[in-house]
Order: C-alpha cells, then structure tokens, then sequence
C-alpha cells in the first residue's frame, strides 16, 4: 500500500509516498481503508523534525474510512463506516494512508449527516476543542475569549461553548468576523486590538502570555501545544490540553455534527500522491477549514 512518510526533515519537499506492508490489525484493533485523512499543522510539525527523531515518521492523525479487517474483542464489523483518531508523534505509519490501523477504542461511528471527506475533518480538531474547554471548566453564563478563532480549533470550540452556554468573544482578523459569529460567538475582538477580560481563554493563536493578561483574576487559561502554557498569576489556572483519542467522546461529536451543532469545513483535497502540494498548501497559511487527503 502507499503512505506519506518522512525520512529527512524539512518543508513540504521531505514528504515521501512509498510503498510498504498494509499492517495487520491486532487484539482490540481495526484496520481501516482510509477514504480521506486531514492534514493538520502538527502534519507540519512532525515533518519539520519539531517532534520525534525516529525515521521514518509517518504522517497524519485523522481518519474517515471503512472497517476492513478486524482483532479480537473490538466490537467493531467489517464495512462499518468510522472516523478515528490515532495519536502519536512518532510512529512509523500515520492515517495518510491507504490503510491504517487505529485502537478499536479510539474509533466512533461515522455522522451520517456529511460525506467522509468532511468527517475526515473531526477527529483531532473536535476532541482538542472540547478537551481544552472541560480543562477549562468554565459554567453557563460565563465567558470565553478563543484566539485564533477562525482556525479549525478555534471556529470548533466557538460551537461547543456556545452550545454549552458560554459566552464567546472571538479573537481573530476583522475579515473573519462575519464567519466567527456564525459559529455563535457573541461578541468580536479584532487582532491586534485588546479585548474585554474573560473568564477563560483559550489560546489556539499561541499567543501566550499576552493573552494570559487578558483572563480576569482567578480565571483560566488553556493553550493548545503541550507544556508551553505560560505559568499561573493572579489566581488564573493555566495549562495546556494535549490531545486524547477517546473513542466515546468522538462519537459524542459525531452526534453533534448531525445535530448540526458542529460544522465541518473542507477547503481542499488533495489525491494521496499529492501530499506534498497539500503540505505546500498548508504552508502558505489562511486556510479556512481543512485540507483533506484522499487516497
């Protein structure tokens, strides 16, 4: 089978489609013939060598596909239609694939509510979203500044809170107001301006301690990379949410998507053999929404 790899860092160049062994599900795993994986930033991240110094690294996080071969005790059936997470910095094969092996624990159903490009689209972006906001801990009434509130992340956790009745100020370009409020911010603050305190902050802009200043005392303050949040003051918790596959609240989000509480957001697609264009894409920045590979 083709997967994206990478045997030497770089930029969008160091990405490599090479032939290797379809893996072999094992006890409580699936395997799945991947109809589309997201590219994400930490795609980015692994390939420049920011994480992980084993190679090859294979590449990608996300995954919508069918069940195509089965371990034991999984509770999954082959031709069942699923999304997955599956976690790692370092490991040899990522979902951007044309088969992929996931934790049978990590996979929800698929939304039936949109095609699997778009469920592509959920995994790792919903689960850091509402990971962030149950670090949070913020109750209904309360308010959410989100920085890079136009980004997948952030136009993901504007949904959420709004749906658990938090209110949300969105923090990004002023072109990208009329897009934040549609996802149920209720309040804009444009970059580069300073905005009201909050009771929370989540910084997926990773602006750090700048947007610390801007957590009313004894609030909290969540990042986005794991353990660059900056360190507590005045009372205000601060961390950072380091995404968890968990199967059960993925099919939660699922449910949120037909519900059409969350909205998926494709860009673009890219065939499989085209990583590199994608990875070039991405690069070049102000994407709104997701590029998807589709092998």
């Amino acid at each position: 089978m083709r997967a994206a790899v990478v045997t030497s860092f770089g930029g969008p160049e160091a990405v490599e489609i090479v032939d290797v062994e379809r893996p072999e599900p094992g006890e409580g795993q699936i395997r799945i013939k991947v109809a589309a994986a997201t590219l994400n930033p930490v795609d980015a991240g692994v390939r420049a060598g920011a994480f992980g110094t084993g190679k090859p690294l294979g590449l990608g996080w996300d995954v919508a596909g069918t069940v195509d071969a089965v371990g034991g005790g999984t509770g999954w059936t082959v031709g069942d239609q699923v999304i997955a997470l599956q976690h790692g910095f370092d490991k040899p094969l990522g979902t951007h694939a044309e088969f992929v092996v996931v934790d049978a624990s990590a996979a929800a159903a698929a939304p039936a509510s949109v095609d699997l490009v778009h469920a592509a689209s959920i995994p790792l972006n919903t689960l850091t979203a509402a990971q962030a906001l149950d670090q949070l801990a913020l109750e209904p009434g309360q308010s959410l500044l989100v920085t890079g509130a136009a980004g997948a992340v952030g136009g993901y956790a504007i949904q959420l809170a709004a749906h658990r009745g938090i209110e949300v100020t969105a923090y990004a370009a002023e072109t990208d107001e009329e897009l934040t409020r549609s996802f149920g911010a209720t309040a804009f603050t444009p970059r580069g301006t300073t905005p009201a305190p909050a009771d929370g902050v989540l910084d997926t802009a990773f602006i750090g301690a700048e947007a610390l200043g801007w957590v009313r005392d004894g609030g909290a303050y969540v990042g986005v990379i794991p353990g660059a949040h900056p360190a507590p003051e005045r009372g205000v918790r601060t961390s950072s949410v380091e995404v968890k596959a968990d199967g059960t609240q993925l099919a939660a989000l699922a449910s949120l998507t037909d519900d059409g509480i969350l909205t998926t957001r494709v860009a673009e697609t890219f065939p499989l053999a085209d990583a590199t264009k994608a990875h070039t894409r991405l690069a070049e920045g102000g994407v709104r929404g997701r590029l998807v590979l589709v092998p």
